[in-house]
């Protein structure tokens, strides 16, 4: 069970881990592209990774906020099924990594503020996308965000998936919505090598610490944006406001500092 705080009447109530994935993992769960069209203006779409090909399960380009320009990255599953076909279900090529680096390098290079979006169940593990090279694409961008310039924001949106997850969420500060989940692998995979009985995923979800609030209280995450009570329009309001405030802050650090703390952040771990 889990610990929700209703944003309206501030009451605390208990919520079944079956619930919180669900919700997490919900068709119509807020997207990437809904808070970028809701949250900011100005978005100029860009595509590809100069390489190879462009990737739909990565939404990213330039748009203003809070009056400056800044870097938008998202990860985006569909509602149907023809959206989840060209999204590929959410889970990211190697191009869509390199198209996601190619932007945020673009931004280190004119000083823009980079903010990812994420939700997906993992990197697609096709043979493809293993032949591209799914695990290098991954680590470099590990490597490049852990040392980009600029400060970085990361909000887990739905689910948080293993090194597809991570791959953009090298972040200054990592955040996640109250009802969404941030593990190293599926809770059906973890049931699967432990128990060889993936029927059992809700007693492993409850043994992996991978609700929004048990992750605050280990401090995997810094931040969880309450959702419960809220309409969509009021969660995106929340969510603008938190990255106002946020970006404010960390546009004043020096960048020697910005990057120090980023490094100290995850090498805690």
């Amino acid at each position: 069970m889990s610990e929700t705080i209703d944003s309206l009447t501030g009451e605390v109530s208990q919520k079944n881990i079956a619930d919180i994935i669900n919700e997490a993992r919900a068709a119509d769960r807020i997207s990437a592209r809904d808070i970028i069209d809701k949250v900011f203006t100005d978005f100029f779409e860009l595509h590809g990774d100069r390489q190879l090909t462009d990737d739909e399960a990565i939404v990213g380009g330039i748009a203003r906020f809070n009056n400056q320009a800044v870097t938008v990255i998202g990860i985006q599953k569909g509602r149907n099924l023809a959206e989840n076909l060209a999204t590929n279900f959410g889970q990211p090529s190697p191009n869509g990594y390199r198209k996601a680096l190619r932007l945020m390098k673009q931004a280190e290079k004119f000083g823009r503020p980079v903010i990812t979006f994420i939700n997906t169940a993992g990197a697609y593990p096709g043979v493809g996308a293993e032949e591209r090279g799914q695990g290098e694409a991954i680590a470099r961008n590990l490597l490049e965000m852990s040392d980009l310039k600029v400060p970085i924001i990361a909000i887990i949106i739905g689910e948080g998936g293993s090194g597809g997850a991570l791959a953009l969420a090298v972040a200054d500060r990592v955040w996640m919505l109250e009802n969404s989940i941030y593990a190293v692998l599926s809770p059906e995979g973890f049931a699967s090598i432990l128990w060889k009985d993936g029927s059992r995923a809700m007693e492993a979800a409850e043994l992996m610490k991978i609700t929004s609030h048990e992750l605050l209280e280990m401090k995997v995450v810094d931040k969880v944006i309450a959702e419960t009570g809220l309409r969509n329009q009021d969660l995106l309001n929340a969510v603008k406001q938190e990255i106002v405030e946020e970006l404010t802050h960390l546009s004043k650090q020096p960048v020697e500092e910005l990057l120090e703390n980023r490094y100290q952040r995850f090498r805690k771990y």
